[in-house]
C-alpha cells in the first residue's frame, strides 16, 4: 500500500499501515500522532478527503480505509503517556491561545516542547472546542476526546477554562509575546426572510447551535415530528440526534438533488439506515403556524438543470408540498 503520492498531507500513512498489519498499534499511533494531533477523533469523524484520491481505487472497488485505520490504532494502542514529548526548558516567552479547540491545541502541542509558556483561554468547562460541542457523543465518545485533549494539556499548558475573552485590548495588556486566536467560526445559516420564521421561532433552531445545546445538556428532548433543513454533515448529525432525543418522524429535506448533497455518502447511509428519509429537490417556502405554534412547512418542488457546468433549480410547476412538524432544525 502506497498512499503518499495520492495524499501528500499523510506521508506517514504507508508506514503506520504496515505497523497496524503487524499489530504494532502503539507504534502506529505514535507515527500518526506526529502529523495528526487527534487520531482517535479523526478515526471516527473525518470526512475522508484522502480516500477518493487513494490509488487503490484504480484497481479495487474501495480505497484503503485510511480513516478507520486511524481508529484501529487509537482503540488498540497501549498507554502512550510515557512516549509523548514533555514541556521543554523555559525560553522566557509567553503566548496566549484564545480558544480551546483543535487549532489552539495543535499550536500548544507544537510549541510546548520548545519551551514556550502557554496560556489557553476557553469559555467552556473543558477543551476540545467544536469537537466537543458540535459532534454528537454517539459518533465521538467523550472518553476518547478527553484522552486526546489531555495529551496536550498535560504538556504544561496553563488552561483557563470558563473564561471568555471579551476584549483583545485587555489581553494585549497582559504582556504576552504573541497571541494566537483560534476561536473558530460558530455561525449557522438561518432563513430569516422565510414567511413565518419570526412567528414560529420557539420551535425553530439553528442546527449547529442546537447540537451544542445537546452536548452541554441544555436540551434533552425534541418533538415527535422533526424537519431537518440542509444536506451537509451537520444536517446528518441533527437528524440522527433527533431520533435519539425522541423524534419519531424525522425527515431531512434538501434543495439539491440527492447526489449533490454535501453530506458524505456514509453519513447519508447511516441516516437512512436509522429510518430517516431524505427528500431532495424541495425548496422551503414557508413556516406554517397557528397562533405562533409551528405546525409544519411548505415546499416548492424543483428539478436540477445543468448548463455549462452550472446548476439551476427550476420549479416543476407542481402544487406546493406540506410536511407537518413540531420542530425544525436549520
Amino acid at each position: 500500500v502506497d498512499c503518499q503520492y495520492a495524499c501528500p498531507a499523510h506521508t506517514p500513512v504507508p508506514h503506520y499501515i504496515r505497523l497496524i498489519s503487524q499489530e504494532r498499534y502503539t507504534d502506529a499511533y505514535m507515527v500518526n500522532w506526529e502529523s495528526n494531533v487527534f487520531p482517535g477523533v479523526l478515526g471516527r469523524t473525518c470526512d475522508r478527503p484522502c480516500e477518493p484520491a487513494c490509488r487503490r481505487g484504480r484497481v479495487e472497488e474501495e480505497p484503503v480505509a485510511i480513516c478507520r485505520l486511524k481508529r484501529v490504532a487509537a482503540d488498540f494502542k497501549d498507554d502512550v503517556a510515557g512516549l509523548l514529548p514533555k514541556a521543554g526548558p523555559a525560553n522566557g516567552k509567553r503566548i496566549a491561545l484564545v480558544g480551546g479547540g483543535p487549532a489552539s491545541l495543535t499550536v500548544a502541542r507544537d510549541l510546548a516542547p520548545l519551551g514556550y509558556e502557554l496560556h489557553l483561554y476557553d469559555a467552556q468547562k473543558k477543551g476540545g472546542g467544536f469537537m466537543r460541542s458540535q459532534i454528537p457523543s454517539f459518533r465521538l465518545p467523550e472518553t476518547v476526546l478527553d484522552e486526546e485533549v489531555s495529551y496536550v494539556l498535560n504538556m504544561g499548558i496553563k488552561a483557563h477554562f470558563d473564561t471568555y475573552i471579551e476584549s483583545m485590548s485587555d489581553l494585549l495588556e497582559k504582556g504576552y509575546d504573541a497571541i494566537f486566536v483560534g476561536s473558530g467560526a460558530p455561525r449557522g445559516r438561518d432563513l430569516p426572510k422565510l414567511p413565518g420564521r419570526k412567528e414560529a421561532d420557539a420551535n425553530i433552531n439553528i442546527g449547529i447551535d442546537w447540537l451544542a445545546s445537546v452536548a452541554f445538556d441544555h436540551v434533552d428532548k425534541i418533538g415527535k415530528r422533526v424537519i431537518v433543513l440542509g444536506g451537509g454533515n451537520t444536517a446528518m448529525d441533527c437528524c440522527r440526534t433527533s431520533r435519539r432525543l425522541g423524534g419519531e418522524d424525522v425527515k431531512v429535506i434538501v434543495r439539491s438533488p440527492f447526489e449533490d448533497m454535501k453530506a458524505s455518502d456514509w453519513e447519508k447511509e447511516d441516516a437512512i439506515h436509522e429510518g430517516i428519509p431524505i427528500f431532495d429537490n424541495h425548496v422551503p417556502k414557508e413556516f406554517v403556524h397557528e397562533n405562533g405554534k409551528l405546525t409544519g412547512m411548505t415546499f416548492e418542488k424543483v428539478e436540477a438543470v445543468y448548463k455549462n457546468g452550472n446548476r439551476e433549480l427550476v420549479p416543476t410547476g407542481e402544487e406546493p408540498v406540506f410536511f407537518p412538524c413540531d420542530d425544525v432544525l436549520i
